[in-house]
């Protein structure tokens, strides 16, 4: 028998985007999976959500009070006081400082290296040192591509032995909108076409390439709009004011967070999703778009060709032009379009979330047998 420990916190809250649905999916699969062979402790800093797994013999949570440090502090006390796990993982870079048992992480990127300036300082002051700590104290390490693996072993110099790759999952929404009437379609003037961004507003998201992209392509294509969907994230504000020093206010619609439903909508309908990124771990949103018959246009950047494989056209994340040509391609190639979709329904057939599940368990259940492989 086993018994693992799971930081559950990413996936208990409200709106869930990246990471969040990761570990969400995560928590899914063990739950379905936990048995008397292998039991799971859940711990939170919060009584989990409604949307959460329900407990069951083998698979239970554990509320432990504290706010301020609470992975480093009062999760640490707990473990040490109630020795009942044998293995604690977390799915989101973090570690507790102190722990009893050997200990799994999962690390989705490494952009806080690359584009410091896109951070907080507090936040990059947090993911640098904590990251660190997390993966020299780790028995095992995942990574979500191949591309996040070879930036750990680069960048902390471990043994490529101790980093696993295990691509996220991808499951297809259910969708019950009757999109006959739905209020949010107003957004995008009926029946308008449009080009659509999915993410957090962020820098390192790099919409200043894409909005200067589609500037120039509405300009004879003024039937267009842009769709940015997705919360606020740090240093948002210039991508708006951009956007009106552009005076392309009426042109590219900012929808904030949205619905599932919702986004299935804006998914169907778009001309095609653009993903812009400088930087990407995995890139969840290929995969969403694809599952809906809309082609991507990505970047040719980390690890978004891995996730797009054939199924995508690629551009230069740093040249404006690249993205145009590769619009005005599209727009003019139907049959481009075709075997576009096509490809991209091949394409998700590589990625699952139960495939994602039982691959994690089976590193985290693997560690006990391993032994700490490190350069330092």
């Amino acid at each position: 028998m086993i018994r693992i420990g799971v930081d559950g916190n990413e996936a208990n809250v409200e709106n869930k985007v990246g990471v969040s649905v990761y570990a969400q999916n995560l928590l899914k699969y063990f739950s379905s999976v936990a048995d008397k062979e292998t039991k799971f402790i859940v711990y939170l800093k919060n009584k989990p959500l409604l949307e959460l797994p329900e407990e069951n013999e083998f698979y239970k949570y554990r509320v432990i009070s504290g706010k301020f440090l609470w992975s480093q502090i009062y999760l640490p006390i707990e473990l040490y006081l109630n020795k009942n796990i044998d293995i604690f993982f977390s799915p989101a870079h973090y570690l507790p400082r102190f722990c009893p048992v050997p200990q799994v992480v999962t690390i989705h990127d490494l952009a806080y290296l690359y584009f410091p300036e896109d951070f907080k300082k507090k936040d990059l002051w947090q993911l640098i040192n904590w990251t660190k700590f997390s993966i020299n104290k780790s028995k095992q390490i995942i990574s979500v591509s191949k591309t996040t693996k070879k930036d750990i072993v680069k960048n902390y110099n471990i043994c490529e032995s101790k980093v696993s790759v295990i691509y996220n999952g991808y499951e297809k929404i259910n969708q019950v909108l009757d999109i006959k009437n739905p209020a949010f379609v107003k957004t995008t003037a009926g029946k308008q076409k449009f080009i659509l961004f999915v993410g957090t507003i962020q820098p390192r998201k790099n919409l200043k390439t894409l909005i200067d992209a589609f500037a120039k392509f509405q300009q004879t294509n003024p039937n267009f709009k842009l769709v940015i969907v997705g919360k606020k994230g740090w240093l948002y504000k210039s991508i708006f004011e951009k956007v009106k020093s552009m005076n392309l206010e009426d042109r590219v619609i900012f929808t904030g967070h949205i619905s599932d439903d919702e986004l299935i909508w804006y998914y169907k309908n778009a001309f095609c999703l653009t993903l812009p990124s400088l930087y990407e771990g995995f890139g969840i949103p290929v995969l969403e778009a694809m599952s809906y018959d809309c082609p991507t246009i990505i970047s040719m950047s980390s690890s978004l060709p891995e996730i797009g494989g054939d199924a995508s056209l690629y551009f230069d994340p740093t040249n404006a032009e690249d993205l145009l040509q590769k619009f005005n391609t599209l727009s003019g190639n139907i049959q481009l379009r075709k075997e576009l979709i096509e490809k991209g329904r091949q394409r998700i057939k590589f990625f699952s979330w139960k495939k994602c599940g039982k691959e994690t368990l089976d590193v985290i259940k693997s560690v006990g047998n391993k032994d700490f492989c490190s350069l330092q």
